[in-house]
């Protein structure tokens, strides 16, 4: 007999059971943050700007199939004087009148999003966020907004903005903001938009938010710089992105983290989903979209071998590429010549092959003189943390010439006619140029909720101020609500097998430092 998953959380009881204590995560040494954020450039200046996405998460989103693209209007949002059906103006977006095709991707999404819809029914009644005063900066697509209404159905007041300058579809922005979700993101932004939209969620009267949804720091690093005192409220923080938990956990090590924090980036659900299962999938329409390169042949570098190296690599070998690895770590380099792949420096490869993949979280890993050395023809672009990856700098020079063959996809010109493709302008490929399964941020989104709900309700003491790791039984929690979906039928310990293995019948079912 099949037996539903239990799980409580903050208190509120989703179905019978208790939750496990929630373990502390060790500390990650990082160097100080010694990021310091400038007085917005002046209004003439906001469109010259480009927003850097070093401090953005590798992981989620997408705007592809957005319905309109940024340059259809000229006119910044913030010159607009706009309304929603309502009558109320706390928002800026580009176009309300999108609301309501929005509205239909949105409801397409939730389709494919079955478990966090399940989890928005079975928590609405009890309104376990009721209360809460939620500030996000995530990616603003139909599947993050799904993830908002689920919020505010479950009590929370949100406002929202976006981590990405690329990845908003406005069409969605538009149609949160009709439904009254204050929400200050578009397509496009430049850098000061970018601040600006985000002091805007944090900074209005009579409304001080009590906890934080983000998703690559920026947001949690404002309001600390800019609102210490409104910073020291906030209940909660939960955080999705490789960058924003290494800055929780610089805060942390120089005492001023002063809010309990979940690291959901490093949940379990999170890492192979998000970052394996996901790339392995949007590696390859992120490529045909811009380039429509065949695979097969093809000798590839992707450089990094973590979750989402391993991602791209399966894929491209599977369509019959030629795929080498360079890898920094031992481990990660041994686990790729199991795999099947050749273990190079970037160096002994770099006038043979065709395509680059950086996924590594580091900066400079494709140097300009290694770019000078590729072949003709050959495309580079990234899937990992941030667009500091590839020096894409250092081909801003007198020399060389950049032709825009079409959206996110730029033909550097050397001297001697040499061409190299690069995707993106260096950021995250697949959120800048193809789309991402709506399945995966289920989990994604449904993992978050879970968060917020727990810290939210936590009782005092529970957690202390101090970056956590999602506990065991909530990651269990989120994979089990997703299995209906492919009529998975668990099987059920007997008592003598649960008592055997020292287990509780209905999880954890594995200890914290089990290795997925």
């Amino acid at each position: 007999m099949d037996v539903e998953p239990v799980l409580q959380v903050g208190g509120m009881e989703l179905q019978a059971g208790a939750m496990a204590q929630a373990h502390r995560h060790r500390q990650i040494q990082f160097v100080e943050d010694k990021q310091e954020f400038s007085r917005f450039p002046t209004k003439a200046g906001r469109r010259s700007l480009s927003r850097s996405i070093s401090q953005s998460s590798t992981d989620s989103y997408s705007s592809a199939a957005s319905y309109t693209d940024s340059s259809d209007d000229e006119t910044s949002p913030r010159d607009k004087t706009q309304l929603n059906s309502k009558g109320t103006n706390d928002f800026c977006v580009k176009n309300i009148k999108q609301a309501e095709f929005g509205r239909r991707e949105i409801e397409i999404a939730e389709q494919d999003m079955s478990a966090l819809i399940s989890l928005r029914k079975r928590a609405q009644g009890e309104k376990p966020l009721a209360g809460a005063k939620i500030v996000g900066c995530t990616h603003i697509t139909a599947q993050t907004a799904v993830l908002i209404e689920t919020l505010v159905a479950l009590g929370a007041q949100c406002r929202w903005t976006a981590c990405n300058i690329y990845s908003t579809q406005n069409e969605v922005a538009a149609a949160l903001s009709e439904i009254g979700v204050a929400v200050f993101a578009w397509k496009g932004e430049s850098e000061d938009d970018f601040w600006w939209c985000i002091n805007k969620c944090i900074n209005m009267e009579g409304w001080q938010p009590n906890m934080i949804l983000d998703d690559g720091g920026d947001l949690t690093h404002w309001v600390y710089k800019k609102y210490p005192n409104g910073f020291k409220k906030i209940r909660g923080i939960v955080e999705e992105s490789v960058t924003g938990v290494h800055r929780l956990y610089q805060l942390s090590k120089a005492g001023k983290l002063c809010v309990p924090a979940m690291n959901v980036n490093d949940s379990v659900t999170k890492q192979k989903f998000d970052n394996l299962y996901c790339c392995r999938e949007s590696i390859l329409d992120g490529l045909k979209r811009t380039t429509d390169v065949m695979f097969g042949g093809k000798q590839v570098v992707v450089c990094g071998y973590g979750e989402v190296g391993k991602g791209c690599t399966a894929a491209l070998k599977a369509m019959g590429s030629i795929v080498y690895v360079t890898e920094i770590d031992p481990i990660c380099s041994l686990q790729a010549c199991m795999d099947g792949f050749r273990v190079v420096k970037l160096n002994e490869v770099i006038r043979q092959v065709d395509i680059i993949i950086t996924c590594t979280g580091n900066k400079n890993v494709v140097t300009r003189d290694q770019l000078d050395r590729m072949k003709n023809g050959s495309i580079v672009c990234n899937m990992g943390h941030s667009n500091t990856e590839i020096d894409v700098a250092s081909l801003r020079t007198p020399e060389l010439t950049w032709e825009r063959v079409c959206s996110q996809v730029d033909h550097v010109i050397w001297p001697d006619g040499k061409r190299v493709i690069l995707l993106a302008e260096g950021r995250l490929l697949n959120l800048s140029c193809s789309t991402v399964p709506t399945f995966v941020l289920s989990i994604t989104a449904t993992t978050q909720a879970l968060a917020l709900i727990e810290l939210y309700n936590a009782p005092e003491g529970r957690y202390k101020q101090d970056v956590y790791l999602l506990p065991k039984k909530m990651d269990e929690y989120v994979a089990s609500l997703h299995l209906p979906t492919f009529d998975a039928h668990l099987t059920e310990l007997s008592d003598e097998q649960a008592k055997y293995l020292g287990l509780n019948k209905n999880g954890p079912f594995k200890p914290n430092y089990y290795r997925y």
